[in-house]
């Protein structure tokens, strides 16, 4: 079996300190073997309505600001920040990316040149943001799907295959809880979208929000070719993500063991491997009928 692409989702777990994402990136690649390193870009105003933005965050305790707005502008890079990243993440040899969330972060992420854009569960239904991309981006279109009833999952997919982009789309089986249970998991999911769109776009992934790294296993044994999972380098930290991610080790242990069970997921290639042949000279108690 082909290990899975292993995305470390930064997101906001940096705290809005370049400094500290910086060393995420570093730690993701060199400690813990990921492929893609990926952030969020959020424009508060555009995103967030006035209540919204003068609201309380709803969790105080997680709050970067006085307002949720103020707390979510605390929280966002500029666009020169993320291509400080981008090149960083060239630098140390994994792919760059980040989620969008309006017009204005698609069209500033577009203007990196990424590989892949992801469009988190939240915004997935934004036709708008989704016909920007399908239009103007060339890279791939990663979609998670959480939060997400049938009938909108169907036209979110119809309207990326009528504007050609099928084939360069990623889409992400997801409960958008924080963390999620694992009973909530429903990981068979998985099997669904492969058998109801694996023909007509590039592959299904898996991003959980989950505890530990047993389900992540399962899920590519279920056919998830990318496997997404929030870093931080501290679960300890003040913000809603921090408790449902993976702290350096985590991740490492996570991308160990999908490439080694991905080794482990073949076929016989003849009767006796060329492991087996001593042992049997050794052990095997050959018997006639």
């Amino acid at each position: 079996m082909k290990p899975p692409i292993v995305i470390a989702e930064i997101g906001c777990n940096h705290r809005g300190e370049l400094a500290t994402a910086m060393d995420m990136v570093r730690v993701a690649a060199r400690v813990c073997g990921v492929d893609v390193v990926k952030f969020q870009k959020r424009n508060p105003r555009e995103c967030l309505t006035e209540e919204q933005y003068n609201a309380p965050h709803p969790v105080p305790a997680n709050a970067y600001g006085a307002t949720y707005g103020e707390h979510r502008e605390a929280l966002e890079f500029t666009i020169e920040n993320h291509r400080a990243l981008k090149l960083l993440c060239e630098e140390w040899g994994v792919i760059y990316s980040s989620s969008v969330w309006d017009m204005t972060s698609a069209r500033q992420i577009v203007s990196l040149e990424p590989q892949l854009i992801k469009v988190p569960s939240a915004c997935n239904t934004h036709f708008e943001m989704l016909a920007y991309l399908c239009g103007e981006f060339g890279g791939e279109l990663h979609v998670s799907l959480g939060m997400t009833m049938r009938r909108e999952e169907e036209a979110i997919v119809d309207f990326i295959r009528r504007r050609g982009r099928a084939k360069d789309t990623v889409l992400y089986a997801c409960v958008s809880g924080y963390p999620v249970a694992f009973e909530d998991l429903c990981l068979l999911e998985i099997t669904r979208l492969r058998r109801d769109y694996g023909s007509l776009v590039k592959g299904i992934g898996f991003s959980g929000h989950h505890l530990g790294i047993a389900a992540d296993i399962a899920a590519m044994t279920l056919g998830a070719g990318w496997i997404e999972r929030h870093f931080t380098l501290d679960r300890t930290w003040k913000g809603t993500d921090h408790a449902a991610s993976l702290e350096p080790d985590g991740l490492r242990r996570l991308v160990r063991d999908l490439r080694n069970v991905a080794l482990a997921m073949s076929d016989r290639p003849s009767e006796l491997l060329p492991v087996e042949v001593e042992q049997r000279k050794k052990l095997k108690q050959v018997r006639t009928t």
